[in-house]
């Protein structure tokens, strides 16, 4: 092996000197940063490093797009995607063997401390394949890896992934089998029209079953069992034919070089120094460092100031063609102007706008607050920070008489709220109260007026109009579970209100359930309930269903005739009296005492359904009385009752954050 350059940083000259003619090398360029990390990411045969600012030459014009592959791992959460995507990154040399923290793709801390993938992460890889040469243009590939989560909860990242991709690798772990993430994710490459490799994992389990998993991909997607891929991300066993798979199986991307340019904006997050930091597809042309750009949804025009591809960090190379992925700096910023799905093209051109992605449509809604009021500026930054990495998510100010000024915000489940709870707070630095989270619904009133509601309060109980119908959101739910829990979930299900659609068998061991439910009853503790219920072995995923009827009503909680409007809740009038009492036993375990007696009262409209009552500090006026007629200690106990009385005409119930934030947690578990 010769490679030609300098050596820079003279304090590192000899070492490094030694080091590389120990290599085979003639010369070698030196970058700033350390050698030892550079030397344990990139290959040795690609390496070209320069000195001070100037590049990494990788040159891209290599790699037109018969010779680029762009796909993604899709799974059940759990299934090992993450692990997969560590072996392939080593296999091609991307990262080093032994180095670096596992799961490499998974950068944020709430993905580290849960063990799930959160945000949807792209690498670059190059692969030998065939008999072509090293670097020779016949057998040398560009592959993008684009890691996915496999929660329900973030399939808005998976189909922003799938738009970037022309196939994928649907992961099945060979113990669990097919699970309920799994069909979801299944289709939605099947609806893309993506090429579907399906690999099994873990087969060095002792229970693993690969034959039985098979089975069930061929009788549940109709997939041959000659074409599923066998393997062990953990002992790298049977991951030599995956990547030649990918380049065998998958399609290159069909974009036109010679087109004018047009991209997709896939992700975006920003950056302190250079600002929003987007992710991009080239779907047709080339984009350079200095052209200028403009957006097709803001029309601003911005010019690129850097460009390049993750191999896996940040790596400029000044151009992109068609069909790579990478990244670009472009000066934007403000979050505000990097819109995912987005359409990018040159500047004067004239261009048919990329269709985008499908909008996120939020399945819960909470409010977030600031635990004291004078953090609202800092949590209006976090919040604006946040939203330009996770676009899924929808704000609004708003304002609250018991929290003060804060935000309602739109998540696509219950998940993906704790997880942009635990972001604020995490990275950014935020301590944040969030409301009971709630769904939306339509209430329509006799005469032909339509209520969207996402936050209970904005519901008046006595609007003088009547209601005609109430409108609430159901999901399509999917349960695989094994088949001596079906009873219990079958019970499960009816309590939650639910409709049986479907009910088959995976194999002799396992069924899948198909349930319409009402989406207010799933996402507070359903799934919970459900891992309990089967000791962890059900899966649990669902899609969105058509709004239903039902008999809905607003459920206000009263302190002294007072109503607290962050504790405000839609719920079933067949379930109104057994929520009321719950709250209003929490609320009189969270709150103090006064020096008064307290009413706390759970009512519909006008109509009591539930009460409890905190007594008062009461001081003893008989102390100093120890003897006398007992008329005198009566015109004390007298005395006292009517400042009581005054007191409690005048006096407010203040209810303390802490007594919120108890409240809301416990009322979420």
């Amino acid at each position: 092996m010769q490679s030609w350059g300098w050596i820079s940083q003279h304090s590192l000259r000899m070492r490094a000197e030694h080091w590389l003619r120990n290599l085979g090398c003639r010369v070698f360029f030196i970058a700033p940063r350390s050698l030892m990390q550079y030397f344990s990411t990139v290959p040795l045969e690609e390496v070209v490093v320069v000195v001070g600012e100037k590049e990494e030459r990788i040159d891209l014009t290599q790699y037109p797009p018969h010779l680029v592959r762009n796909f993604s791992i899709i799974a059940h959460v759990d299934h090992g995607k993450s692990t997969l995507a560590d072996r392939l990154l080593e296999l091609t040399g991307t990262i080093r063997k032994g180095l670096g923290q596992p799961q490499f793709l998974d950068k944020l801390q709430v993905e580290r401390e849960r063990g799930i993938t959160v945000k949807a992460q792209t690498a670059t890889m190059f692969y030998n394949y065939g008999s072509g040469g090293i670097g020779s243009s016949p057998g040398r590939f560009l592959l993008n890896l684009i890691d996915t989560p496999g929660h329900v909860d973030f399939s808005y990242e998976v189909s922003r992934s799938l738009a970037a991709c022309q196939g994928v690798l649907l992961l099945v772990d060979a113990a669990q089998g097919v699970q309920a993430q799994t069909v979801a994710n299944f289709f939605l490459a099947f609806e893309a029209d993506l090429a579907i490799i399906p690999v099994i994992n873990k087969i060095d389990q002792l229970n693993a079953d690969p034959e039985g998993v098979k089975t069930q991909l061929k009788t549940m997607f109709d997939i041959d069992p000659q074409k599923v891929l066998l393997t062990s991300a953990k002992t790298g066993q049977g991951l030599e034919h995956v990547l030649p798979a990918v380049i065998e199986r998958v399609p290159h991307p069909k974009g036109v070089v010679n087109a004018p340019l047009r991209m997709l904006l896939l992700d975006s997050y920003y950056d302190e120094y250079k600002g929003v930091i987007c992710h991009v597809a080239i779907v047709d042309g080339v984009l350079k460092r200095g052209d200028k750009i403009e957006s097709a949804v803001t029309r601003q025009r911005y010019e690129v100031m850097d460009i390049g591809i993750l191999y896996p960090e940040l790596t400029p190379t000044g151009i992109l063609l068609t069909g790579q992925v990478g990244y670009v700096v472009s000066g934007m910023r403000s979050t505000r102007e990097a819109r995912i799905g987005d359409t990018l093209y040159q500047a004067s051109m004239v261009v048919e706008p990329l269709p985008g992605f499908k909008p996120a449509k939020h399945m819960v809604f909470a409010g977030v607050y600031p635990a004291d009021g004078s953090d609202y500026d800092a949590l209006c930054h976090a919040i604006e920070r946040l939203t330009c990495n996770d676009a899924s998510v929808s704000v609004t100010k708003e304002s609250s008489g018991a929290l003060g000024i804060g935000f309602r915000c739109g998540f696509l489940g219950l998940l993906h709220m704790d997880v942009f709870h635990q972001r604020l707070e995490q990275e950014h630095g935020a301590q944040v109260i969030t409301t009971t989270p709630t769904v939306p619904y339509i209430f329509e009133y006799a005469d032909g007026s339509k209520l969207n509601v996402q936050n209970p309060a904005a519901l008046t109980s006595n609007s003088g109009k009547r209601i005609l119908t109430c409108w609430e959101p159901t999901v399509m739910a999917t349960i695989i579970t094994p088949s001596e829990y079906v009873g219990s979930l079958m019970t499960l299900c009816s309590e939650r209100r639910g409709q049986q659609i479907e009910y088959t068998f995976v194999d002799g061991q396992r069924a899948m359930l198909k349930y319409r439910l009402p989406l207010c009853e799933v996402v507070i503790d359903f799934y919970n309930e459900l891992k309990s219920i089967t000791s962890g072995y059900a899966s649990f995923d669902y899609e969105e269903a058509e709004y239903q009827s039902s008999d809905l009503v607003k459920l206000d909680v009263l302190l002294n005739g007072q109503a607290v409007d962050a504790l405000a809740t839609i719920v079933h009038r067949s379930k109104a009296h057994r929520i009321g009492r719950e709250l209003c036993d929490k609320l009189k375990n969270v709150l103090d005492r006064q020096m008064f007696e307290v009413a706390i009262q759970a009512a519909i409209g006008s109509k009591v359904v539930a009460r409890e009552t905190i007594p008062a500090m009461r001081k003893n006026v008989l102390a100093k009385c120890y003897g006398g007629d007992v008329s005198r200690k009566r015109k004390l106990l007298e005395k006292q009752k009517e400042g009581k009385k005054r007191m409690k005409r005048v006096g407010s119930v203040d209810i303390p954050q802490e007594a919120f934030h108890s409240l809301l947690k416990n009322s979420k578990v």
